[in-house]
């Protein structure tokens, strides 16, 4: 048996540069996979257990219609996999504008905040879920002129710390991984002097993540694991 047969998880960010490996490991490990954003297409991955669903996320609303259409078409749901989040390099705190720490909270916490409150219903009603977040080493480890991003993902920790707190009875687990730097091609593009070789393995997350939605990862809950390559 697969480690994640008959398990339907739910990933947002499915075909970016974490979530396309993500989303190939979850199918490989068993798992049937829906991938939910506004451009997410049927024909980004051919897998027959890979299903597309295009939605806006932007609400609380949104997120339940989400949920409720995926669980309408799978029979259930048992893991929420949030990768969508967004970066932003600005000036000092006190020149940063309230535009761009409104921006990185809506990306990086309200997102994921509106996707986990729409799940943890269902989840608790089966008696079983998990929940897991793409947060960033800068969550703990905050960098200068990154004011915006730092404290969106530091409340990103915060908030799967809190569920984990609320759901340690329930069957439910939500942890969060913190990557450093991550070797994609927007990152690379972005930083052309760099030396790769020090960067986080996008394959790696996605592995670390397949354990944290199988039942091997049941007990292990709210923790902020650090994933920083060579750096």
């Amino acid at each position: 048996m697969m480690r994640l047969e008959n398990k339907v998880v739910l990933v947002t960010g499915a075909k970016g540069g974490l979530g396309s490996f993500v989303t190939e490991a979850l199918l490989a490990a068993g798992s049937t996979v829906v991938g939910v954003s506004r451009s997410i297409k049927q024909s980004d991955f051919a897998h027959a257990a890979f299903h597309a669903h295009a939605a806006e996320l932007g609400s609380l609303d949104a997120a339940r219609k989400a949920v409720a259409a995926v669980v309408a078409a799978q029979g259930r749901l048992d893991a929420v996999v949030h990768l969508v989040g967004g970066f932003d390099m600005g000036p000092n705190v006190e020149e940063m504008g309230d535009d761009a720490f409104a921006r990185m909270f809506e990306l990086n916490f309200y997102s994921a905040l509106h996707l986990f409150r729409a799940a943890l219903p269902g989840m608790k009603a089966q008696g079983a879920g998990r929940l897991v977040a793409i947060g960033s080493r800068a969550a703990v480890e905050p960098g200068a002129r990154t004011s915006a991003y730092n404290v969106s993902k530091a409340a990103l920790v915060s908030l799967m710390k809190t569920i984990a707190e609320e759901t340690k009875t329930a069957g439910i687990s939500a942890n969060v991984v913190l990557p450093g730097t991550m070797d994609t091609a927007a990152n690379r593009a972005a930083m052309p002097g760099a030396d790769f070789k020090q960067w986080v393995q996008p394959a790696q997350v996605a592995a670390l993540i397949v354990h944290l939605v199988s039942d091997d990862a049941s007990q292990l809950t709210g923790a902020a694991i650090p994933v920083y390559g060579g750096s």
